[in-house]
């Protein structure tokens, strides 16, 4: 990602609170700070990839979805629950596959073992 701005960039900053988190504050709370202070954890851990993986995500989804002959994934969950892909179920089972693991490379990537 290129940014009008010097160093630190938008992923180094992230990142850095997101060390200070877990380094300075998650083991110095407890209870619902210490949640709390997790939960903000796991969530720059997502923005982060967020930033760095999503517009190739981006492009791959606008891809697959063009190769089914839809614009967006409304148009796609619509054709679906109409049955027009019924005949194509191994390509469109395919093409969500990939969708659902991007999301998790961003979500979670654990979840992907």
């Amino acid at each position: 990602m290129s940014a009008p701005h010097d160093r630190p960039t938008v992923v180094e900053l992230v990142e850095a609170v997101r060390e200070y988190l877990e380094s300075d504050v998650l083991d110095r709370t407890e209870g619902r700070v210490r949640f709390h202070a997790r939960v903000a954890i796991n969530v720059l851990g997502m923005v982060e990839r967020e930033i760095q993986l999503g517009p190739d995500m981006a492009m791959r989804q606008q891809h697959r979805l063009n190769e089914l002959g839809y614009a967006d994934e409304r148009e796609l969950a619509v054709a679906i629950r109409r049955g027009d892909l019924d005949q194509r179920y191994r390509e469109v089972k395919a093409a969500i596959r990939e969708s659902v693991e991007d999301k998790l490379r961003v979500a979670n990537p654990d979840y992907l073992d």
